[in-house]
């Protein structure tokens, strides 16, 4: 998928070694049906027209009904078609990683943390969640904890303008960054998805869509730094406060710093 995934398991039994096989299976499965890199995937294949969605793996239905389903939460400002061409990553990545975490529940596991490419998905905890900050390279914006959380950040830091506004066909750039926290249930594939889409809707339409939804908060860093929040973000603050500015970040978006104390 073009990223790196880690996983964090605080309860390991006699299934995990077996559980993080499996892991591994499924996400080059995944990477082998939806990656736009490679010419032999079932999205590649499907967006040249040599395949409809009935030959294509089980998933690809699924996947591009849940970014129907995202496109009309959000009027439109998260699409499967960045730039034109089908491109379902958005939701993608971070069903990959609620697939990481399906499969270490099935295993036995309680306690966990899963990270795609810097967004999150806790189980178990409290965890504390680091966010990088986008314009002050080895540093933390914010320190969030919670218990069973999926955390999701956009911005430009890690792979430059590469939110699409999906009325424009142009990057959006209307961040440093924005990260969406989603409580229990959210999920971190459509916690993903919405940063996406609010990213692209900008600070005054997406965060006061972002306001609405129940169970997800937001942290947005704007381009002059300037911080912007809504307003149940408080609650995901550890003990120590919203934000420790000198702790140095791992290289994503964000990261799990461990159980909260």
């Amino acid at each position: 998928m073009g990223t790196v995934f880690s996983l964090t398991v605080r309860d390991p039994g006699p299934r995990t070694g077996a559980a993080v096989e499996q892991v591994q299976a499924r996400l080059h499965e995944l990477d082998a049906v939806f990656s736009t890199y490679r010419e032999d995937s079932d999205i590649s294949r499907l967006e040249r027209g040599v395949t409809t969605v009935e030959g294509c793996h089980p998933d690809v239905a699924e996947v591009l009904a849940r970014c129907r389903e995202v496109a009309q939460q959000t009027d439109g400002w998260f699409t499967e078609r960045p730039s034109g061409r089908l491109d379902p990553s958005g939701w993608v990545k971070g069903w990959a990683v609620e697939e990481t975490c399906r499969i270490l529940c099935a295993a036995g596991s309680r306690v966990h943390c899963v990270s795609g490419g810097g967004d999150v998905q806790t189980a178990g905890g409290p965890w504390r969640i680091g966010v990088a900050h986008p314009l002050l390279p080895g540093t933390l914006a914010a320190v969030l904890s919670g218990t069973d959380l999926a955390v999701a950040t956009s911005g430009t830091a890690e792979r430059g303008a590469h939110v699409i506004d999906p009325f424009t066909g142009r990057p959006a750039v209307t961040f440093a960054s924005l990260t969406l926290v989603g409580e229990a249930g959210t999920g971190l594939a459509r916690t993903d998805a919405w940063a996406t889409a609010v990213y692209a809707m900008g600070p005054e339409r997406g965060l006061a869509w972002a306001e609405r939804q129940p169970g997800v908060e937001a942290l947005a860093i704007l381009p002059d730094g300037f911080h912007r929040w809504t307003g149940g973000l408080a609650r995901h603050h550890p003990p120590t406060g919203p934000a420790n500015w000198t702790l140095h970040a791992a290289p994503g978006l964000a990261r799990a710093l461990g159980p909260a104390r």
